[in-house]
């Protein structure tokens, strides 16, 4: 028995855009579906399962940003932003709030099937490696705590608030602690992404991710740049 093609939900407000990328992913074989606002996408997420959805930023009724905060109080489903808002910040701010990826307009249909196909992999991965996986990891390193299953963070003056990413990121250096990771290499741990992102956006995550540190009290140092190469997290 086949297994059932991976379910993609498409939103956008522009009917050029939506025709073009679901034209091309359904030739990829996929089962999409398409929205034309923001509340449609809430409303065929919380009713129907998807395996990716592809958001718009300025989108009618409710922007991308508002879709995002509505999928991900229920679901884990990978969100690929994909939008004419291309600033650094704007990237920064999609990622930051739960997405996974942001592609700015205008886009290369090839490149697009490439970070679908990417993030439909990772989560496969993710999913296969949880269920062979019986055991929840803790890691405790220099006065720092992460619990995985709980995705809490713990210091010496108690819990640390770090957004998802933040979280793994930290994690993906802590597990490392003591040797250098190039940004390649933390992209590829934190976000699972294969090398279709600006290496800059770890250096933003790094930046914040020291400022919850010493919000927490942690001393924002134990996260060390090793100029020209990436970052290391110190052994205290």
């Amino acid at each position: 028995m086949s297994e059932a093609p991976a379910r993609i939900l498409v939103v956008d407000d522009e009917p050029s855009i939506t025709e073009v990328v679901s034209y091309n992913l359904r030739k990829e074989g996929y089962d999409v579906q398409v929205a034309a606002d923001g509340a449609t996408a809430v409303n065929f997420v919380n009713t129907s399962p998807f395996d990716l959805v592809i958001l718009d930023v300025m989108l009618p009724k409710m922007d991308g940003y508002e879709v995002l905060r509505h999928i991900r109080a229920n679901h884990t489903v990978p969100v690929l932003f994909l939008s004419a808002r291309d600033t650094e910040l704007d990237k920064v701010v999609g990622l930051e709030i739960g997405g996974d990826d942001y592609l700015a307009k205008p886009f290369g249909v090839r490149e697009l099937i490439a970070r679908v196909k990417a993030l439909l992999r990772r989560t496969a991965q993710q999913e296969n490696a949880s269920a062979a996986t019986e055991y929840i990891e803790v890691i405790e390193v220099s006065g720092i705590t992460l619990d995985e299953g709980t995705h809490m963070a713990v210091g010496p003056s108690g819990a640390i608030d770090l957004t998802p990413r933040e979280f793994e990121l930290l994690a993906a250096l802590m597990r490392h602690a003591g040797k250098v990771l190039s940004r390649d290499q933390l992209l590829r741990d934190a976000w699972g992404w294969e090398y279709l992102v600006e290496t800059k956006t770890v250096d933003t995550h790094v930046k914040r991710l020291r400022d919850k540190l010493e919000a927490a009290k942690v001393d924002p140092g134990l996260i060390e740049t090793v100029r020209g190469y990436g970052y290391r997290f110190k052994l205290a």
